[in-house]
């Protein structure tokens, strides 16, 4: 948008703080080739947009805004001269970083600016301070290798993490089959002695066919099993083992146990008893009870695998193999996967709680960012949880905020200082120890939802009460749909007191 055109003086421009160092003919030089333009109450330039110039404020209001998920939010509003947005880093070129402003500025009242074009203003920062741009791009590029290199590093050392999770998460089920498969190879051959034992008996076939018969009746009631509390399994016990002893059957207390494990009562015994001659009693029973232990046996390596294949399914589903990097995606699914993948590191003294509304619907996505940032959010509730004791609750809530789907994740941990509520989306802030953390996690999940989904994060905390809400669009950009877009360029906006540039204009409710 264009302004109203109005005379440049250079003795005006050099009162602006940025400019009151310049000689006499670089002021003059600023004039001939830059402008003062009167804007009306309205938008200056638009996020997005190519950058074109450099606005330098005069006199008049602004504000600076970003579009966060589907709002624009206000991170700027300031009347103080010599203020400046806009094309600030054009001296690095658009070949090495893509010039956008980064940003949405307006003004509230009449507003004279002095507008440099962006190619004449990376045209003088170059000739007129060669050392300073060289230090600038140092540090502009220095501190983005190093954040990529470091964030690197920082995946890296979660992968391991969730590496070793996984591996012990595994080793589990793997190691009960195991244990199970030579129980089970011991049960059977001792089955197939006690058969050979009734085989070789004064038995009619009728008796065989009708221990067979409960052998099979018997199997089916293991695979239904009812779930007894630790009282009743007790007074189960008692009754069994008091039957078996009435009726002659040896060591009637060890076999108690595994007959109720197995859902079987005296009712059962009863059936068996009249099914059979009293000479083939005890054998009958204690081929019945190989027999029940061969079931619970299988059952346990069924269970074992079963819980290895959830495993495997849960890590192919948190690491999105084989799937699209962009696609409608379930966060209940992810946020599942992540919990298992995690479970090692949430250990028993933290309860989970998941409070998902199943009925939201799937969302445009990149889910395998997506778990990183519920890696970075339920790691970060693990250590604040841990630092007041180890016990506590993690909530995991989903639900439709307006047009937009929440994911929030609460602890009972001691929650966030005030003092250090702004910075903790900073890059390279953290209050763990010394190599317990690279200040990382929250920056590049901030970068994920913003950035990367056009969506929001923020947190609120108050002791025992911490809660980060991520709230994702639930449609797609036009731009999304044909693939991801450029992360925005870095600005931020520097007033009287040469503030450093800041690497993100984060609303201040996100930090």
């Amino acid at each position: 948008m264009s302004g109203i055109p109005q005379p440049c003086s250079p003795e005006e421009i050099s009162a602006l703080f940025l400019f009151e160092k310049l000689a006499p003919e670089q002021l003059g030089r600023l004039c001939s080739e830059g402008r003062v333009e009167l804007f009306e109450p309205g938008p200056v330039y638009t996020e997005g947009e190519p950058a074109t110039c450099f606005y330098v404020m005069i006199e008049g209001t602004v504000v600076l805004s970003r579009k966060v998920g589907g709002d624009e939010v206000e991170v700027v509003r300031t009347s103080q001269r010599g203020v400046y947005a806009g094309a600030m880093q054009a001296y690095i070129g658009d070949e090495r970083v893509r010039q956008v402003y980064n940003n949405t500025m307006r003004v509230t009242e009449p507003t004279r600016f002095f507008v440099l074009p962006a190619e004449t203003f990376a045209e003088v920062m170059r000739e007129w301070f060669p050392m300073a741009v060289h230090l600038l791009e140092g540090l502009f590029f220095g501190s983005k290798n190093s954040q990529r290199v470091i964030g690197q590093r920082e995946r890296l050392l979660a992968l391991g993490s969730l590496s070793a999770g996984l591996t012990h998460e595994l080793n589990n089920p793997a190691a009960a089959a195991v244990r199970a498969t030579s129980t089970l190879r011991e049960r059977v051959a001792k089955m197939r002695h006690k058969l050979a034992v009734i085989a070789a008996g004064a038995y009619t076939p009728e008796a065989l066919t009708g221990l067979i018969e409960i052998q099979e009746r018997t199997a089916e009631r293991v695979a239904k099993a009812p779930v007894l509390s630790p009282l009743e399994a007790a007074d189960r016990e008692d009754e069994i083992t008091d039957w078996l002893d009435d009726h002659g059957i040896e060591d009637g207390w060890r076999l108690a146990p595994t007959f109720v494990q197995a859902g079987l009562d005296t009712d059962w015994l009863d059936r068996v008893q009249t099914a059979v001659v009293p000479e083939i009693l005890s054998g009958a029973i204690g081929w019945l009870n190989y027999t029940v232990e061969t079931e619970l046996l299988m059952c346990e390596i069924e269970d074992s695998t079963n819980r290895i294949s959830h495993l495997v399914d849960a890590a192919k589903q948190y690491s999105q193999l084989d799937r699209a990097p962009y696609r409608m995606a379930d966060v209940h699914e992810l946020l599942d996967s992540t919990l298992v993948m995690l479970s090692g590191k949430i250990g028993q003294r933290i309860k989970v709680v998941k409070e998902y509304d199943r009925t939201l619907p799937a969302v445009p996505a990149y889910p395998a960012e997506l778990n990183q940032v519920w890696t970075n959010l339920i790691d970060n509730a693990v250590a604040a949880i841990g630092s007041a004791g180890g016990d506590g609750t993690l909530t995991v809530r989903t639900a439709k905020d307006g047009d937009r789907l929440l994911v929030e994740f609460q602890d009972t941990g001691p929650g966030v200082a005030p003092e250090i509520k702004d910075r903790i989306f900073d890059p390279f802030f953290t209050t763990k120890p010394v190599g317990e953390g690279t200040g990382l996690g929250l920056d590049i999940s901030w970068r994920i939802v913003v950035n990367k989904h056009h969506g929001s994060l923020l947190v609120e905390s108050v002791p025992g009460d911490t809660r980060f809400r991520v709230l994702l669009p639930l449609t797609a950009d036009e731009t999304d749909e044909h693939g991801e877009t450029d992360e925005h360029n870095e600005h931020g906006e520097h007033d009287q007191n040469h503030q450093n540039d800041q690497n993100d204009e984060r609303p201040e409710e996100s930090g």
